[in-house]
């Protein structure tokens, strides 16, 4: 005798996944649709604006390609760091701390963008590596949850910036009251208005996964996450896996951050991340922590956030755009947890 059962699998076929969530998306789509049409919008006509807007034109497949890009690493950032069991929830703080390196570099030390740009770079990476290495040491040293700290270090990060944009640093020549000046050193330009910043974050993540996946240094780090006890008692440096790895996922969001300031906005402003830190959060959970996966995770991220730009222009509210990526995002995460389900028979 036998019976059915529904059970969940360690891991979904990458179809079924797919197909979850374009069935998530189009669900979403279509209650999204209903409550619209209910409200008196014409939900077929503010598609069709979002397509247009989106992929009718180089410049609104450019804005696409800018939202990318720090939805990209902060995502980054994030699956980084969950490859060993941390969560870092200070991407945004981390973000923060990049952009203000990067900035000081590109105000206060003279050259040209050749010799600026790179310093930069360094200059964001390790703002990001060094807002992170409290609680990296906390972790490893003391086993204080990095939730909490990372977190608390955001705010601290992001009045900083605000301060110095505001303050010390603001531009005293322009009709802004809370920017820096104008940066000297920008990100060239890769295609139209993105910059290299685009296809540095994909090899980044193509890197980091061919790291993660074939090397040894990668196996340990995959071990320690999910056994730790198991990766001490074969020998493996557990704590200094810990520090490396959260090091690194500090330098990712931080790399973020000056991307950003260098070839987006072009200066220090309050309010620059625009939440890219807790949404690559999000983008980590969809593409399930994998580096590879991030790619299109933060693409459906940033086609989601640029369509909810667009909807606000064509009338609607901001709590309704932000009620409609909600849904999605929510509904999305339902798919993809539903894709490791089978209905299995078994004997009794």
């Amino acid at each position: 005798m036998s019976s059915l059962r529904l059970q969940r699998l360690p891991s979904a076929h990458p179809g079924i996944a797919l197909a979850a969530r374009v069935a998530a998306i189009v669900i979403a789509l279509l209650l999204a649709s209903i409550v619209l049409e209910i409200s008196g919008a014409a939900p077929l006509e503010l598609g069709a604006q979002v397509i247009s807007a989106t992929f009718g034109s180089t410049y609104g497949i450019e804005d696409l390609c800018l939202l990318l890009i720090p939805l990209l690493l902060t995502g980054l950032a994030v699956a980084v760091g969950q490859q060993i069991g941390a969560w870092n929830i200070g991407a945004e703080g981390q973000f923060y701390a990049g952009a203000f390196s990067a900035t000081a570099i590109g105000l206060f030390v003279p050259g040209p963008p050749v010799v600026i740009l790179p310093l930069m770079f360094i200059a964001g990476a390790a703002g990001g590596m060094i807002w992170i290495l409290v609680p990296t040491l906390a972790r490893a040293y003391a086993g204080v949850n990095e939730l909490i700290t990372t977190l608390l270090l955001n705010f601290v990060a992001a009045l900083l910036v605000y301060y110095v944009s505001t303050g010390p640093w603001r531009d005293r020549v322009g009709m802004s009251n809370s920017s820096t000046p104008r940066l000297s050193a920008e990100i060239p330009e890769f295609w139209g208005l993105v910059h290299w910043g685009l296809p540095l974050g994909v090899l980044m993540a193509v890197g980091f996964a061919l790291v993660l996946s074939y090397s040894k240094w990668g196996y340990e780090v995959r071990l320690s996450g999910s056994n730790p006890s198991a990766a001490k008692y074969a020998g493996i440096p557990v704590r200094r896996h810990i520090i490396t790895v959260m090091l690194l996922s500090g330098m990712v969001a931080g790399i973020a951050g000056m991307f950003e300031v260098a070839g987006t906005v072009h200066r220090l402003q309050g309010g620059i991340s625009n939440n890219f830190g807790y949404l690559g959060i999000m983008v980590a959970v969809l593409a399930r922590n994998s580096c590879i996966g991030v790619i299109f995770s933060a693409a459906l991220m940033a086609l989601i956030l640029n369509a909810g730009i667009i909807l606000q222009t064509q009338g609607l509210t901001t709590s309704a755009v932000l009620a409609i990526t909600g849904l999605i995002l929510f509904l999305t995460a339902i798919g993809d947890e539903l894709a490791h389900y089978r209905i299995t028979r078994i004997k009794i």
